[in-house]
């Protein structure tokens, strides 16, 4: 049980499952921190942390990453920004996470450890925190990933301050496409972000299609600016079909509108 995630059960209580995976009741509790002892809900997944990972009072967790995993979803469980586990983990790149890695995640009220030039950088908008515009300037005329839709959401913080990539909201059945040529490095599932397509492009650029539906490409292959991606899936959550797209330059998050026509 230690290491993984346990769904509650009826009649199950933080206690019962703390002794039954051999952890402290308080460690147990600092790894699961929007989780209410009294309200637990059948179905509710709770965190049983491994031997290897650690929940100081003050902070940064020790998390080992698990299946699927991304900045963005460890952030928004243990309430904190996925720019702050980045700066905790200097020369460790967003993209290339392993099962089984220790990554330091810091809690909302610390400071990360790291040089005083990306605390800046961090404590920025996020239009000041893109990259040097010089290579996305020439790439200007990527057109939509797809043909109809709706921006849902834009690129930016959210009232957590945690940043959100731009949802997009399509037509049943809607395709979605290649923003550019590239090479697909990732085509499979992620645990919060359900289908993946990641395609790496020129210039360091990479572009993101998630919560797809019947995916097009594989890893591996080479893709042309309009080649079909994915096919939009329907969000039970919004009860649309929604395709989350992102554009990140050396795997760090930058606006989309900066690269779209």
């Amino acid at each position: 049980m230690a290491g993984n995630w346990v769904t509650i059960r009826p009649g199950d209580t933080l206690g019962a499952i703390a002794r039954q995976a051999g952890v402290p009741l308080v460690r147990l509790e600092r790894f699961n921190p929007g989780v209410q002892a009294r309200n637990l809900r059948v179905g509710q997944r709770i965190l049983v942390p491994s031997h290897r990972e650690r929940a100081p009072g003050g902070g940064p967790y020790r998390y080992q990453v698990r299946p699927g995993d991304t900045y963005v979803g460890i952030a928004r469980y243990f309430g904190t920004t996925a720019g702050r586990i980045d700066a905790a983990n200097p020369g460790l790149h967003p993209s290339d996470l392993r099962v089984g890695q220790v990554v330091k995640v810091p809690l909302k009220g610390s400071a990360p450890r790291r040089t005083p030039p990306r605390v800046t950088h961090k404590k920025s908008t996020p239009a000041r925190s893109l990259p040097d515009p010089g290579p996305i300037k020439q790439r200007q005329a990527w057109p939509w990933p797809l043909d109809d839709y709706r921006i849902v959401r834009r690129f930016g913080r959210d009232k957590r301050g945690t940043l959100q990539p731009m949802l997009l909201a399509a037509r049943q059945g809607e395709t979605a496409h290649a923003v550019a040529d590239g090479d697909v490095r990732f085509a499979n599932s992620m645990r919060q972000l359900g289908k993946v397509v990641i395609v790496h492009h020129a210039g360091n650029l990479q572009s993101v299609y998630a919560l797809c539906g019947k995916l097009r490409v594989k890893e591996g292959q080479a893709v042309k600016q309009g080649s079909p991606i994915c096919t939009v899936s329907h969000n039970d959550v919004t009860g649309r079909y929604d395709l989350l797209f992102d554009v990140r330059h050396g795997g760090k998050p930058i606006n989309p509108d900066k690269v779209l026509r």
